[in-house]
């Protein structure tokens, strides 16, 4: 791919992780499309960027935003006001609209609690996936109807795997791990680099690898 001729569709711009993604892609050559519930929270002006108003959960906005795109990286964040969480519905929504417009990258983000096949947790990091599956039993339960919608999907995904998001500048540092998670912390400017890297690497195509600082 040659980032001149691409566009990305980013469902999620303006979250803590999101905005720093928008950021990158155009400072890599990108063509991005961002949807955005609120407009208004979009800081960044580029000739590039082009922002659709809309609801992640309306289909019409998100295929509006998903038109011409070569690439999709979903950043969504719960919102405050959902009371249950809804993040594999709307994973089921874009992979749906993601056919009809024949896209087939998807790149998605989700936090290291998630238990997925193969993995090697320490057990520090076994016990921290356990305390969350009590804390947050409905959240962890959607998060592993998000995998199997994927798996299932004909999609080339890459579903990332997090620890706590620190926001700042990036340090360059970052660790992958396809077993465990590397590190406790990793910075929103580091997670955009590596997430926008993945646009044109198959290393991970149809994995879920840890990354930490």
């Amino acid at each position: 791919m040659e980032n001149g001729r691409n566009k990305i569709a980013i469902i999620g711009g303006t979250g803590k992780v999101g905005r720093y993604i928008v950021k990158q892609a155009l400072a890599e050559g990108y063509s991005v499309r961002m949807l955005a519930r609120n407009p208004d929270r979009v800081t960044i002006s580029d000739e590039r960027l082009e922002v659709v108003k809309g609801d992640a959960q309306d289909s019409k906005a998100v295929s509006a935003a998903l038109q011409d795109c070569d690439v999709v990286i979903n950043a969504f964040g719960q919102p405050n006001r959902e009371k249950f969480p809804i993040y594999s519905e709307l994973t089921r929504l874009i992979i749906s609209l993601m056919k009809e417009a024949g896209i087939r990258r998807y790149i998605g983000i989700t936090g290291a609690s998630l238990n997925a096949p193969g993995d090697r947790k320490s057990t520090g990091n076994r016990i921290g996936a356990a305390i969350f599956r009590l804390l947050y039993p409905a959240m962890m339960e959607d998060k592993r109807k998000e995998l199997n919608i994927l798996q299932n999907s004909h999609v080339d995904w890459t579903l990332l795997r997090l620890p706590f998001v620190i926001e700042g500048p990036a340090i360059n540092e970052v660790k992958v791990n396809e077993l465990d998670m590397p590190g406790m912390k990793m910075r929103s400017a580091d997670i955009s680099a590596f997430i926008v890297k993945q646009i044109a690497d198959s290393r991970f195509i149809r994995k879920y690898p840890f990354i930490s600082n």
